[in-house]
């Protein structure tokens, strides 16, 4: 059978490199079939160490830079200036707010040592890349204009994005929260679960979990640095002596905050203020402590019942209060002392 002839034209056309047998054009021709493989050829095996050189240079940079901000941001809590400052916390503070600031160290180490390290990696491997286009005589010009433009228009798409992981990132720069403190972001109040550079996850007292995103936080209530203030508001009648609802009030506030269940949460004695304000039911005695981060509420509870008892093995007078009878007659009021 004779095999016919295929016409020159329905040939596809190759380069003309491909043509002289025992070059590198002609056998990636042959092994790839790809025009522009095989017409940089040449070029690729001539530039073959410098592209090797390259790679491996910026392999390197990019572990050096790694290892670099993973020992600067575990050696920065480290620091001769956080060990001063640790020395300057009274001995009594310590053993409260070390747990809680080496939870947010750690969280923080792990976020700003992440974005760096993806950062850096970037930017090394796109040099790199460029250099190598480089080698190949490729025009950069018009890809990084083109690339400058599609930036803007993405820097004008995404300013949220922007902004949230700005936001993030001064916010865990400063310190100003971390997983487990109790803040008011605002429109949310409830205990830190996660902190990330886009949002901040947190949940409330009813268990719901919020997700509020970093850009749109304007303020920052932190209720777990340090310490917390536990405020005990206690009502009494206008007939009430308030010297003595005060030594009561604090001898009941001391005799219960010595018990094992709280004993640990103190960080100073109470102390009482007097009276806060006179309201047409009665006057208001506040007491404050000084307590653990987030133990507030519970040292609250736990005087609030002590000092009501006290009051009423001592019958102190209470405020009036207002009932209405079950037969729909007009109000009574009754009081209690």
């Amino acid at each position: 059978m004779i095999p016919l002839a295929v016409p020159d034209s329905v040939l596809p056309e190759q380069p003309v490199c491909a043509a002289d047998p025992g070059t590198w054009c002609a056998r990636f021709y042959q092994w790839t079939n790809n025009d522009f493989l095989a017409q940089s050829a040449d070029t690729i095996m001539s530039k073959t160490f410098a592209i090797t050189l390259i790679v491996v240079m910026a392999l390197l940079v990019r572990y050096l830079l790694h290892r670099a901000i993973t020992r600067l941001i575990e050696g920065a809590a480290n620091s001769a200036v956080s060990r001063l400052v640790r020395r300057r916390v009274p001995q009594r503070k310590r053993p409260v707010g070390a747990p809680l600031i080496s939870q947010r160290r750690a969280q923080r180490a792990r976020t700003i040592g992440s974005v760096l390290r993806s950062m850096t990696s970037a930017i090394v491997l796109l040099i790199a890349m460029v250099m190598i286009l480089a080698e190949f005589g490729v025009a950069l010009g018009p890809i990084l204009a083109s690339a400058g433009i599609v930036g803007v228009a993405i820097g004008f798409g995404a300013q949220n994005l922007v902004r949230d992981f700005l936001s993030g990132m001064f916010m865990l720069l400063e310190d100003q929260y971390g997983v487990g403190d109790i803040v008011d972001l605002g429109d949310a109040t409830g205990t830190v679960e996660a902190v990330g550079l886009r949002i901040t996850t947190l949940r409330d007292l009813q268990g719901t979990v919020w997700y509020v995103r970093n850009g749109e936080i304007l303020r920052v209530g932190n209720m777990s640095q340090g310490y917390a203030v536990a405020v005990v508001d206690v009502p009494l009648a206008h007939t009430a002596d308030t010297t003595e609802a005060t030594e009561i009030a604090a001898r009941a506030a001391s005799e219960r905050l010595e018990r094992d269940d709280l004993s640990d949460d103190v960080l100073e004695p109470p102390e009482v203020l007097g009276v806060d304000r006179v309201t047409n039911e009665g006057v208001m005695l506040r007491l404050t402590v000084r307590v653990s981060p987030g133990r507030q509420w519970a040292v609250q509870r736990a005087l609030n019942a002590a000092i009501t008892d006290a009051f009423d093995d001592a019958g102190m007078p209470r405020p009036l209060i207002f009932q209405r009878p079950a037969d729909g007659a007009s109000p009574t009021a009754t009081g209690k002392g």
